[in-house]
């Protein structure tokens, strides 16, 4: 029972927060409020004036046509002005609605840009993806349809008990019966229909993470001819979703048509039971007819209420969804204090001070690593993988927070460097470089639109790429589409060092950056390196050891210690673990040259 209750308790505070959402608009949602209440007494009012023309004019044998003109305009008028209404308070609504959604999806997305890379580790991405599309999509179907439903018809409910208990108060407690059945159908589903909405949205969010892997990797998926077995997982993964919407379809279809029956049945029993007040001349005809239309009616709202259910149910799977993750907190956060530095003056000495880390608890990566970098010195990180390269690269990125010791730049522990700050101080250049859907120019300057043109062009000349950008159509202004497919991986390094000279980084990181280039490539990329390179203190990640060879000094790695270093010629007089992966390393050359 406790857990019921914190449930429900959860869903409150979930749901009071989305309505602060809503509150900047409460003045929009006032004025949906009065245009839906006037719609309503507009549509509500027209068959008591047919009542009235039957009863006062046609069953006493008036031939008032005056009276019945006047009827037939104020009818007229009342649909014009319920069609208004309903205009007004359907614009207003979207209106609403969408400037809630769309703020929601803007927080949301920029809380998950803010998470750690921890958070993105074990979180699939097509779920994210989901949270951002599919489940405010959601909100936006509250808003706009379950709102609007439970304002509307709640109040038609009401006015027409009132309106039927002022026609006939007896008739109208025969027709109140049918409230506590209607109440027992709704609870009887509403467990049920709750777990089928979310095993059915489980599923859903399964599928599109399986299929947004897949296509990340389809190019090893047709290397290694995976395209039927992966085929084949997909479809059982569809299988269940289908599976399961079918069951949810199955569910609602069988609420919504109990009510269906239930609503003819009253007809009819309130037909039967008009009709012998009819003839006993205890109610007029007139009567009977309105009693007709409005049990008719009754049953229009609450149909409509029912049908938005699954919607409803869905609105509090997703919000719970959304908020879990706006929930969830970042593990490197910025410091509550931070130093204030003069940033200019920052020179580029780094320190590892004894550090400890791992990904999870009691299954450390890196074990009481030291290792102290001079401004200005390229040091080259070599080893197997898994040694802990990339790792070391993390914590000076503070992608991850040391369990022990620290990583400091010019003596500042990076825990005590604002984000911002520290991104600025470090650049870091992957094995693939990413490029978003936009110009060369915005990929350069990262959409930082305080970069001139001109400072982009010459970082471009700078490392080489203006050659190649010259070549394209459009040259600066040539449009990438995602990660830049058409262009070599080459062009896209070339472009990423372009970025480096734009955002004058004092320590740069080169994470594995000429690994899947051939030789030619690599030259041109090697000559941008040692441009880019200059004056900053440089960490380069390479398997190929020839990328490093002319470090001024190359540090050694093997299962998250530093086993040997210095330069490349006291390396090889040690005789050590270095020699061994250069004669490996030669020895795959050799291999590939023959």
């Amino acid at each position: 029972m406790r857990m019921k209750a914190d449930n429900r308790n959860g869903s409150n505070s979930v749901f009071r927060v989305l309505l602060s959402y809503a509150k900047p608009h409460r003045w929009t949602f006032l004025l949906v409020f009065g245009c839906t209440v006037l719609a309503i007494s507009a549509d509500l009012a027209q068959p008591y004036l047919v009542k009235i023309a039957i009863d006062d004019n046609i069953m006493v044998g008036r031939n008032d046509y005056r009276s019945l003109l006047i009827i037939c305009a104020v009818y007229l008028g009342l649909s014009v002005a319920g069609f208004l209404f309903t205009y007004l308070q359907n614009n207003l609504l979207q209106y609403a609605a969408q400037s809630v959604v769309a703020r929601i999806r803007k927080d949301l997305f920029a809380h998950i840009t803010k998470l750690s890379m921890s958070f993105f580790d074990r979180t699939p991405s097509g779920s994210l993806i989901t949270n951002v599309s599919s489940d405010t999509e959601t909100l936006n179907q509250f808003f706009s349809q379950v709102l609007l439903s439970v304002v509307r018809d709640g109040f038609t409910l009401v006015f027409i008990i009132v309106i039927m208990f002022q026609l006939d108060a007896t008739l109208a407690v025969y027709c109140l019966i049918l409230l506590p059945i209607i109440a027992l159908i709704a609870i009887g589903f509403r467990s049920y229909m709750r777990k089928t909405y979310q095993n059915s949205r489980t599923a859903l969010s399964r599928l599109i993470a399986f299929a947004a892997e897949n296509l990340a990797g389809m190019s090893l998926i047709q290397a290694f001819h995976q395209e039927k077995e992966q085929t084949n997982r997909f479809t059982d993964r569809n299988q269940i979703y289908f599976s399961a919407n079918l069951r949810e379809i199955r569910t609602n279809v069988l609420f919504n048509r109990s009510f269906d029956v239930l609503g003819s049945l009253s007809v009819a029993f309130v037909t039967w039971l008009g009709g012998v007040a009819v003839f006993d001349r205890t109610i007029e005809f007139g009567v009977l007819y309105a009693f007709i239309t409005y049990i008719r009616q009754f049953f229009q709202p609450i149909s409509s209420i029912t049908q938005q259910w699954n919607t409803l149910q869905s609105t509090t799977v997703s919000v719970n969804r959304i908020w879990n993750l706006f929930s969830v907190q970042p593990e490197v956060k910025d410091p509550e204090r931070p130093y204030d530095a003069d940033w200019s003056r920052i020179a580029g000495k780094v320190d590892f001070d004894r550090i400890q880390f791992g990904y999870s608890d009691g299954m450390p990566v890196l074990h009481d690593l030291d290792l102290h970098i001079a401004p200005g010195e390229m040091i080259g990180i070599v080893g197997t993988t898994g040694a802990g390269k990339s790792s070391l690269i993390g914590l000076l990125c503070r992608f991850y927070d040391v369990q022990k010791g620290s990583v400091r730049i010019d003596g500042i522990d990076v825990r005590e460097l604002p984000q911002e700050k520290l991104h600025r101080l470090v650049g870091l250049v992957q094995q693939e470089p990413y490029l978003y859907a936009g110009s060369i120019v915005d990929n350069v300057r990262m959409f930082d639109e305080s970069i001139s043109r001109e400072e982009v062009v010459r970082a471009c000349r700078f490392v080489g790429a203006d050659a190649l950008i010259g070549r394209m159509k459009d040259g600066y202004d040539t449009m990438l589409s995602e990660r830049g497919s058409g262009l070599s991986a080459g062009e896209k390094q070339l472009i990423s060092f372009a970025r480096i000279i734009v955002f004058q980084p004092k320590i740069l990181i080169l994470d594995e950056a000429t690994a899947n280039l051939d030789s030619y490539t690599e030259q041109l990329i090697q000559r941008a390196l040692k441009a880019v390179s200059a004056h900053r203190t440089t960490l380069v990640i390479a398997h190929r050891l020839s990328t490093v060879m002319q470090a001024d000094r190359i540090v050694v790695m093997r299962g998250g210690r530093i086993v040997e270093q210095g330069t490349h010629a006291q390396l090889l007089a040690q005789h050590g673990y270095y020699e061994e992966l250069y004669l490996h390393s030669r020895g795959k050359a050799e291999i590939g040259a023959g």
